[in-house]
């Protein structure tokens, strides 16, 4: 199987109000270095599995409704834990829109998989992958 992955970075605040996450449940900043990584079985008719413009475009318009915000006070979060493996699950709901909208490029319909990873420093990381439905 081919893949492309291309990367971008966001800035957010946000609490994890619960016991299980000690000191984590108070506010604090977090910085992610984010990886989308889409995958197919056959190239394209011109040898690619993406355009890596239209794959950065889509992945900077997903970021852009978190970047540099408290995800506690946005509405879509309120009452979720903003973890970050619940942060690749809603970066890969973003990315498999902007692949049904035609953002992706008019192949992005023969992509097998996208698999989104947030990487919180270079000691932890996270990642949702899942089939493109």
């Amino acid at each position: 199987m081919y893949s492309v992955e291309v990367r971008d970075r966001i800035m957010i605040a946000h609490s994890l109000p619960d016991p299980f996450f000690g000191p984590a449940q108070g506010k604090h900043g977090a910085s992610f270095v984010v990886d989308v990584a889409f995958f197919r079985e056959a190239l394209t008719a011109q040898n690619v599995v993406v355009d890596i413009g239209a794959a950065l475009d889509a992945l900077s318009n997903a970021l852009k409704r978190l970047a540099y915000q408290d995800l506690d006070t946005l509405p879509e979060f309120r009452g979720k834990l903003t973890t970050t493996e619940f942060l690749c699950k809603y970066v890969f709901d973003c990315m498999v829109e902007a692949a049904k909208a035609g953002a992706l490029g008019k192949d992005a319909d023969g992509l097998a998989k996208i698999r989104v990873t947030l990487h919180e420093h270079d000691l932890a990381r996270a990642a949702f992958e899942g089939p493109l439905p």
